[in-house]
């Protein structure tokens, strides 16, 4: 394996400028990402509190996210399936 040096060398001053952009770049996404899912947590925490179901909020909320055709095909296929086995 190569000393650090001779590694450095292989990355002109503008490449190892833009990668350091790029990682500052990420790493300051990824601060903002940690926040944003803080503030998630805090609103979920918020929703219990006044009695609500927080496995369901999340449920709904990913059901919300995907495309209606597609969960509509889930749910059917789930039913074909749950009908199979002779449901729950």
């Amino acid at each position: 394996m190569a000393d650090d040096s001779s590694s450095i060398e292989v990355l002109n001053a503008t490449a190892q400028t833009r990668l350091k952009t790029i990682i500052e770049r990420v790493e300051r996404l990824e601060e903002d990402k940690a926040a944003v899912a803080a503030d998630i947590k805090e609103v979920f925490l918020e929703a219990k509190g006044e009695g609500f179901d927080v496995k369901i909020l999340r449920k709904v909320v990913r059901l919300r996210k995907q495309d209606k055709a597609k969960r509509m095909e889930e749910e059917a296929i789930l039913d074909l399936y749950l009908s199979a086995i002779g449901g729950l």
